[in-house]
């Protein structure tokens, strides 16, 4: 099972002008991430403040985190980025020294 950083950015066309409907929106988009966080998937979230974009922490096969994410389209863009452990890292280095 892999981690990811997930940085997401809503598509500004897609936000309603309406503040209403706006918070409407916001409702919807942190239901989802509180299921994702219940459910395991999601292990931190954030969104940067003043800003219409944050991050995620997610585990799982690289199948899982699609169509974990795509329930979020085409609201929300996104750019995954695949993390190494520490001790994935350290194997790099000692295959260096080889």
């Amino acid at each position: 099972m892999g981690k990811y950083l997930v940085l997401w950015q809503v598509d500004w066309s897609k936000i309603p002008i309406d503040r209403k409907e706006r918070g409407i929106g916001w409702n919807g988009l942190v239901a989802l991430v509180k299921k994702d966080i219940e459910l395991g998937v999601t292990k931190d979230w954030g969104a940067f403040v003043g800003e219409v974009n944050g991050y995620s922490i997610v585990e799982g096969s690289e199948a899982e985190i699609g169509k974990q994410l795509q329930k979020y389209v085409p609201f929300t863009k996104f750019e995954v980025k695949a993390i190494a452990t520490v001790d994935q890292v350290q194997e790099v280095i000692d295959d260096l020294k080889k």
